[in-house]
């Protein structure tokens, strides 16, 4: 099970993740071995409900397709297992991102004071452009 939060969890089968080679320097190892992970998590066919389903649907993620499918591909690490771990964490991180819910703003006022400070440097501002004009006689 991935847990998300309290509440929410994902089964590790709806997950689907693949082992690839890296890209990149790395000498010998990266011709051999298959330590970069592919993971694929499809949205429509999650646990998720539907709210949260479209919440990710609805983000501007570019690692979410047309289809609806997450594709996070994780090779910063030497071994496959911290490769699965850091993919398994950013798909974790990305449905959080989803979940939270942003804080309504209050409404407020400006303050008396700020209003008087704002009216005396316009006031000054005004002056100082008044004074910039030629003298008429």
């Amino acid at each position: 099970m991935l847990q998300i939060s309290k509440h929410i969890a994902i089964p590790l089968s709806e997950v689907e993740m693949s082992a690839i080679r890296s890209q990149g320097a790395g000498g010998q190892n990266v011709n051999k071995v298959a330590t970069a992970i592919h993971l694929r998590f499809d949205i429509g066919a999650s646990s998720l409900s539907d709210p949260i389903k479209q919440k990710l649907l609805n983000l501007s993620d570019q690692r979410i397709t047309q289809a609806g499918v997450v594709v996070i591909k994780s090779q910063e690490h030497r071994t496959q297992e911290q490769n699965r771990e850091e993919a398994l964490n950013r798909l974790r991180e990305l449905i959080k991102r989803a979940i939270v819910v942003p804080r309504k703003r209050k409404l407020t006022q400006p303050t008396r004071s700020s209003q008087k400070k704002r009216l005396d440097s316009k006031n000054k501002r005004g002056l100082v452009k008044s004074l910039r004009k030629p003298v008429s006689e």
